[in-house]
């Protein structure tokens, strides 16, 4: 039976991984930051989607709801595809909810999102008798890990503005539509998956 300090510490580590390992919760949060204006609402959006996402991994790990995984999965990418067509829509005078309020998208996205990893959570189990802690611990692993790329994000963006002063509008449009190309690759192939 394992103790409650090596289930912290494992399931910690999981969270971690399973954030930084997933490219397509990755490529969402990557779409929220583009499409977020201001450290305000970037703030806003981060925390919303942290929220969303943690109170659906608990309420499907701990099987307060049950949602059939697949459409979720496909669904997901389809979150992914839409925050990169926001991004490529967006130019001055032109507005949006996702673009006025990019945290209402965050949380309700969100709650897919939280599905998916409570579903990542579960092909590798629960202790039974630390399923609270172990669950506390994933979702802190999943924030720490989602943190952690966001800053090295911040980091990056911050950096190639500062050495390209005036970039290009066709250069700007190279991340969504990457992201866009491999969010509509995942619809495809998770709804031929079913």
């Amino acid at each position: 039976k394992p103790d409650a300090w090596s289930v912290s510490g494992d399931y910690f580590s999981l969270g971690v991984e399973h954030i930084l390992l997933g490219v397509d919760h990755l490529l969402f949060v990557l779409g929220l930051l583009l499409i977020a204006r201001g450290v305000k609402a970037l703030v806003k959006t981060i925390t919303a989607f942290t929220l969303a996402h943690s109170i659906t991994l608990a309420a499907s790990t701990l099987d307060l709801i049950h949602v059939p995984v697949a459409p979720v999965e496909a669904v997901i990418a389809l979150s992914i595809l839409f925050v990169a067509l926001e991004k490529l829509h967006a130019r001055p005078g032109r507005t949006s909810l996702a673009l006025r309020s990019p945290w209402i998208v965050a949380f309700l996205f969100g709650l897919l999102h939280g599905v998916g990893f409570a579903a990542a959570l579960g092909e590798v189990g629960l202790p039974q008798q630390h399923i609270p802690l172990a669950l506390l611990f994933f979702n802190v692993g999943v924030e720490v890990g989602q943190l952690a790329f966001v800053g090295a994000v911040l980091v990056l963006m911050t950096g190639m503005r500062r050495l390209w002063q005036g970039i290009p509008v066709w250069l700007e449009k190279i991340p969504p539509y990457a992201i866009g190309s491999l969010a509509m690759f995942w619809v495809f192939e998770r709804v031929a998956a079913f």
